[in-house]
This record gives structure tokens, sequence and C-alpha cells, in this order.
């Protein structure tokens, strides 16, 4: 090789690295996470209208009305169900994400977006967070099908759409994404560590999104009343609150399996499953219309309204029931928020027996110890309440929420959180 074809090619390659070259961190794996978080933010908030102008039209149908409202929607969904095809539910998309490399099928969007917007738009105890991680999470999956990723790539994609799907709702891009990573394996949620900015950068961009589309204005979703720091043994206090909450956990996951059980044994199909869960969800809500809605309203009214022991107590066992026949018969939705309105209704149950006790710090402690007991999230759920209620004293929640998470039963609510598929 002569001297000037060797200076040909040392110059080329000189251009190329030149061209290569790449002053920041930001790049295109950074902008295709922004477009992800843009257009889950964009699903979530097209959703979100769609559900306010559905819910306040069936908001109208009060009194014993209710409770053919509930049976006939619960009937169409089956029926959508039925013939449109089954979209699972939240243990299907941490199956898929451990163990079928982060595909998630978006055929089965259609029937998820629709049938879920009429179970809870009517009144059931199921919010919309699983739908849109389904829903966004899938549309993660279609783009890094389309760009052809591979791997890793791929399956942060997928949770990166998941992750703006859940934070469009809840407002806290931080626990947003964090609780993409840590629902799919609580023990081994470094597996997806390499997820975790592409969840976060997603969520970001999906919550400004979601708040331009729908007003939503930034700062704490529930207004709890202020809580000022009494003690430094505080969180004492919180770890007591929350094994009461773990109580009520292991009677919810419990009863959850046994209802499970006797819906599979009675071998009805999906619609008719449907028509007797809205029937009875219509029948509770008749007598006690709080058990209605998913609760994101509901807690507020709950925590500036005036109730007597007796009624708490009521309401707290007719939410928890309407919250399992809601899961159980096949409704679909989420239970995250439904959870933290039964940690919402025990906090303050805790606050009428015990008036010393500080309303907020019962209140949060018992919500961060159900949903960790229940979803195994202690990370994130600490991070979430933190946000959407404005409690600041993160120490008090962190303790409750851990003590949910150690205490919670071996058998998890989730059943693919387990170590392998089918355990």
């Amino acid at each position: 090789m002569t001297i000037h074809k060797r200076k040909l090619i040392h110059n080329v390659e000189k251009i190329k690295k030149r061209s290569n070259y790449q002053p920041f961190v930001f790049g295109k794996p950074v902008l295709l996470w922004i477009f992800m978080g843009l257009l889950g933010g964009s699903i979530a908030g097209g959703y979100w209208i769609l559900l306010e102008h559905l819910t306040h039209f069936m908001a109208q149908f009060q009194g014993w009305f209710v409770i053919p409202l509930m049976a006939i929607s619960g009937l169409v969904a089956g029926l959508i169900i039925h013939f449109i095809g089954d979209p699972g539910e939240l243990k299907l998309i941490v199956n898929n994400i451990r163990f079928n490399r982060g595909r998630l099928e978006p055929k089965n969007n259609p029937s998820m977006f629709l049938s879920s917007l009429l179970c809870i738009s009517s009144g059931g105890s199921l919010g919309p967070e699983a739908p849109l991680v389904q829903i966004t999470g899938s549309t993660g999956s279609l783009l890094g099908k389309i760009l052809r990723l591979k791997g890793e790539n791929f399956r942060s994609l997928t949770i990166a759409g998941m992750a703006s799907g859940f934070t469009a709702l809840f407002g806290a891009p931080l626990g947003g994404s964090l609780f993409s990573l840590e629902i799919l394996h609580h023990k081994h949620v470094v597996e997806y560590y390499e997820a975790i900015l592409p969840a976060l950068v997603a969520s970001s961009a999906s919550y400004v999104v979601f708040a331009l589309i729908v007003h939503l204005g930034f700062g704490p979703v529930w207004n709890f009343p202020y809580y000022h720091l009494e003690s430094m043994f505080d969180f004492l206090y919180a770890v007591l609150f929350a094994l009461v909450a773990v109580v009520v956990g292991w009677c919810f996951i419990y009863l959850a399996k046994s209802l499970q059980f006797f819906w599979k044994k009675t071998k009805l199909p999906i619609y008719a499953k449907m028509f007797l869960g809205g029937l009875i969800l219509g029948i509770i809500a008749y007598y006690l219309p709080l058990t209605r809605y998913f609760g994101h309203e509901e807690i507020n009214t709950i925590l500036t309204g005036e109730y007597t022991i007796s009624f708490l107590v009521l309401l707290l066992i007719f939410k928890i029931f309407s919250i399992l026949i809601t899961v159980t018969s096949g409704w679909r939705g989420g239970f995250i928020i439904p959870l933290f309105l039964v940690g919402t209704v025990l906090g303050s149950l805790l606050h009428h027996l015990f008036p010393e006790i500080n309303l907020s710090l019962a209140t949060i402690s018992c919500m961060a110890a159900l949903n960790a007991c229940v979803t195994r999230t202690p990370l994130s759920t600490a991070i979430l309440l933190s946000s959407m209620t404005g409690f600041h004293y993160f120490v008090p929640i962190t303790f409750a929420s851990l003590t949910g998470y150690f205490f919670s039963p071996n058998d998890p609510f989730i059943s693919t959180q387990k170590t392998q598929e089918g355990l």
C-alpha cells in the first residue's frame, strides 16, 4: 500500500470519528424515549377526557337506577371481551415483560380500551391505571417492533411506555417510572435497571403532555391536613398504623383468592360473570354511594367530611368487598387508587377511635402499607404518596411502606410476581 493511500484511509477514519462524535450524553435514544413519553401522555390524555365525559353521563343515574346501570355495563363490557378478545390483567403484563422479552400485544388494546371505559365510568371499584399501562406499554412494543429494536432496548421501550401511562395519571414521574420496574419483581428489580432512564424520561415527557391536555395543575392530588412533625419517634407510630393496614391487606389478598376460586368454579361465560358482578356492585352502591367509583375524588371527600365510626366501619368493609367483586368477576381496571381509598378510610377510622393521633400520619401510613403489602412495591409507593399527598416527611411513609412489604404474605396477590412462571 502506497503512502498516499495510507494517508487517504487515515483521513477518512478521522472524518468518521468526528462525524460520530457526540459532545453530550443526550442522543437519539433519548429522543426516542421522549417521543414515547409524548405519545403515551397523548394517549392517556385522550383516554382521560373520554372517561370524564362518560363518567359525567353515567353519574346522572342515581338511586335504584344505579343497579341496572352497573349490571348492564358489566354485561356489555363482558360481551366486548367475549367477541373482541380477552385483554388480560396486570399479571399477564408482568408475565410478558419478564418471560416474553417485553412483548405486549397491541391487538388486545381495543378490547381493553372499550371494556375498561365502561367498567370505570359506570362506577366499578377499579381505576384507569392498569388499562393505561397496558395500552401505552403495548404501544411501546409496537414502536420497538417498527424500529426493529432487539433485546434490552426493546424491553426498555415497552417499560418506558408502561411508565408513561402510569405517570400520566399519578403525576409523579419518579414514582411512576420506578413503579413500572418494581411491579415486575420486587426482589429482582435490578434486572430492569437499564430501563430506569428510559422510563424516567418517558414519564417526565408524558406528565407534561397529560397536564397540558387535561389542564392538570402541578401539585398534590389530594388535600391532606397539614402535618407537623411532633416527635422524632413518629416513625414508630407509622409502623403501628402500618401493622393494622397489613391485617387488612392479608384479608384482601386471601378473600380475593377465595372469590377467584368461586368464580372459576361457576364456569360461567365472562359476560355472565361481569353481569352478576355489576349487579352486586350496583346494590352496594345504592346503599353506600361512596363505594362507587375508584376513589380519585372520593379520597378528598372522606378527608373533608364528618362521619361516624359505624359508617366508616361499614364503608371500609363494603369498599373492600366492592374492589374484590370488581377484580374477580372480570371487570377491567387497576386497583392502586382503590387501595389508597381503603387506606384513607382505615386511617380516618383510627383517628376517630383515637382522636389524639394525627389524621394525616395515620391515613398516609395505612395507604402506604396496604398498597405495599398487596403490590409489593415499597420504594415506588413511598415516592408516589409523597408526591400525590404533599406529605413531605418521607421517613414515616418509608417505614410504613417497608412494614407493609416485609409483613406481606409469601404468596403474592399478583401471582406472576413469583420467581418463576407458573409457580
